[in-house]
């Protein structure tokens, strides 16, 4: 016999024009959306050029608009949006050639260092 799930009694629903309703500041490239543990959920937009450096957990971006090529290690793909990347904690990475328009959600978690897989 199966114990029943207790059900969601908050639903959280984050829309992009609701993240652009709240600017990016100025100077920066991104601004902090939700959080909720070790999780966060960013609005990435650089413009120009990309100079992140590697992060201390996990990741996930989840392309909004825009698109052009995601570099990670060596390794160089083309994105679009709704595309999905992820890259493990400590890993460089960055996004290049990428239309003036784009715009991702990054969501970081787990512990410092990144999950064991």
């Amino acid at each position: 016999m199966t114990t029943p799930h207790k059900a969601i009694e908050t639903v959280w629903r984050f829309s992009l024009n609701h993240a652009f309703s709240a600017p990016i500041p100025k100077g920066a490239r991104s601004h902090l959306v939700h959080s909720h543990g070790s999780l966060s959920l960013r609005l990435y937009a650089p413009r120009g050029t990309d100079p992140q450096t590697p992060h201390e957990q996990d990741e996930v971006y989840v392309v909004a608009r825009g698109s052009g090529w995601f570099v990670v290690g060596d390794s160089r793909v083309p994105f679009g949006p709704l595309d999905s990347l992820f890259v493990p904690a400590g890993v460089v990475h960055r996004f290049e050639d990428f239309t003036d328009d784009f715009a991702t959600w990054v969501v970081f978690y787990g512990p410092k260092g990144g999950e064991r897989g």
